[in-house]
């Protein structure tokens, strides 16, 4: 079964950058599309972003275009969310998940979730 695990979150002042990472273990990244979703507190989860399984296609939400960019090394196994210019607004617990595609399909492989604080 696959396990995803994020890494990268933390405190940051707005304008700042993080590099959150989502690492596979157990199993092969190669034929999933990842997306990276996040959560604040007292809403609703939404999506961030998602990469095709061959990182061909990368799809954004409006919220972040311009500001983030998502990639992928399959040989590290390894999916990033390269994060600019952060915002307050931006505060949340982040998370990956896998699917066969990144829409029309669901998300069955999740992780645990890394916080991302923007705050000064």
């Amino acid at each position: 079964q696959l396990q995803l695990v994020e890494s990268g979150g933390g405190l940051v002042q707005p304008g700042g950058s993080l590099r959150l990472s989502c690492a596979a273990s157990s199993s092969t990244l190669d034929y999933y599309a990842i997306g990276w979703f996040r959560q604040a507190p007292g809403r609703e989860r939404e999506g961030v972003s998602c990469i095709s399984s061959s990182g061909t296609v990368r799809n954004y939400a409006n919220f972040v275009k311009g500001r983030f960019t998502i990639s992928r090394d399959n040989a590290k196994n390894t999916v990033y969310l390269q994060m600019n210019s952060l915002k307050p607004e931006d505060t949340a617990v982040y998370y990956c998940a896998a699917a066969p595609g990144c829409f029309g399909v669901p998300y069955d492989y999740w992780g645990q979730g890394t916080q991302v604080t923007v705050s000064s």
